[in-house]
């Protein structure tokens, strides 16, 4: 009898402490995702600060592009005001084909080209592009993480338990994949 209850209390105890493991690591990976977002955030939000400078260099060059301009500008205000992840990301590849489409058309603006300004612009904006698709990268790779836990067993069962659910991915479309189209 007293064996029986060892072994029923040993049971118990494991039982106990994997529970308190997953839920651990559920709350760890979740903060991680957090974490990661708010460092996209970051990055996202140097582009949006640059995008008015570079928007206001380039229409000192190119007065009769102002279409152009205008769906950068608005481009941006959309991204900046999407809530959830996957508009976020829908919106943020919209501005991302719009800052195409400026450099695309610098390339018909020899003095742009050669300006200073424009060219200091292009290499942060350059490397906020590299920031933001490293920061991309590591958010998806802990959101890979964080939902394979949620659907392998036995963590699946503590995530139903205590109301972990799956996170979206910040991924880019499949039309920014392809080369950007200038058309004049």
């Amino acid at each position: 009898m007293s064996l029986l209850i060892s072994i029923l209390l040993g049971l118990i105890l494991i039982l106990i402490i994997a529970l308190i493991y997953y839920y651990n690591k559920f709350v760890k990976l979740k903060n991680m995702i957090d974490n990661a977002w708010s460092d996209i955030d970051v990055q996202l939000k140097r582009r949006y600060d640059l995008i008015p400078n570079l928007v206001e260099t380039v229409k000192g060059y190119a007065k009769h592009e102002r279409e152009t301009l205008e769906n950068v500008i608005k481009a941006r205000n959309m991204a900046m005001s999407a809530t959830s992840i996957q508009d976020k990301a829908q919106k943020e590849n919209m501005l991302t084909d719009a800052l195409k489409t400026i450099f695309a058309l610098a390339e018909n603006y020899p003095d742009l080209k050669a300006n200073q300004n424009f060219l200091d612009l292009q290499k942060t904006l350059s490397d906020i592009e590299n920031e933001i698709q490293l920061a991309r990268r590591y958010y998806n790779a802990v959101v890979r993480d964080y939902n394979v836990l949620c659907e392998s067993f036995p963590s699946v069962l503590i995530a139903n338990q205590f109301g972990f659910k799956k996170r979206e991915f910040f991924e880019i479309e499949e039309r920014e994949r392809e080369n950007v189209k200038v058309k004049f």
